[in-house]
Order: structure tokens, then C-alpha cells, then sequence
């Protein structure tokens, strides 16, 4: 499981049918000491209603289709849930 930030969405008209009605967002990765953005962007399927500048947790490789919504689905990335608070040695280092 990873922290990151949604930065964006992605919109695809045509896609397999298997992706059928999933929101597709752009998160990035966020490095846990400062919680800034690091990396490129990935496509990501939401499956807990996260918006733009949301910091959530991600499931990448087969853990991303241990969710009944993508179980057997072709996604490599997956929204699992949405960061209220991050607490880290003792103190308070986000909140929603």
C-alpha cells in the first residue's frame, strides 16, 4: 500500500469492457517524510469516490484486483481509500 495524491483524471470513451464504468484518476506518489509529490503519475481506478487533490492509499500489481469491484479486471492500480489523518513519530503530519 502506498500514499498519493490524485492530480488529475483521465477520460476514455472506448476501453475494454471489463473497465466498464470505472472513474479513472492520476495519482502520484507522495514521499512520506514531507508528503510532497514524487515520481510520474499513474493511472489509478477509484473505487472509493476520491477527488482531485485528495491523498489516498493505493494497491498496485495483483493487490489492486483483490477488491470486489476490480476482482478479475485488467488494472494495475488501485484507489482503496481516502486519507483522513497521517500521524508519523508521535505527531500529526496531515489531516484531511
Amino acid at each position: 500500500m502506498q500514499l498519493a495524491k490524485v492530480v488529475g483524471s483521465v477520460v476514455s470513451t472506448r476501453k475494454a469492457d471489463k473497465l466498464g464504468g470505472f472513474k479513472l484518476l492520476l495519482t502520484r506518489a507522495v514521499d512520506l517524510d514531507t508528503l510532497e509529490e514524487k515520481g510520474a503519475p499513474i493511472v489509478s481506478v477509484d473505487t472509493v469516490g476520491a477527488g482531485e487533490g485528495e491523498l489516498v492509499l493505493i494497491v498496485s500489481g495483483s493487490s489492486s484486483r483483490q477488491t470486489p469491484e476490480t476482482d478479475k479486471k485488467p488494472v494495475d492500480s488501485t484507489i482503496v481509500g481516502i486519507v483522513d489523518n497521517v500521524d508519523m513519530l508521535g505527531r500529526r503530519v496531515f489531516t484531511k
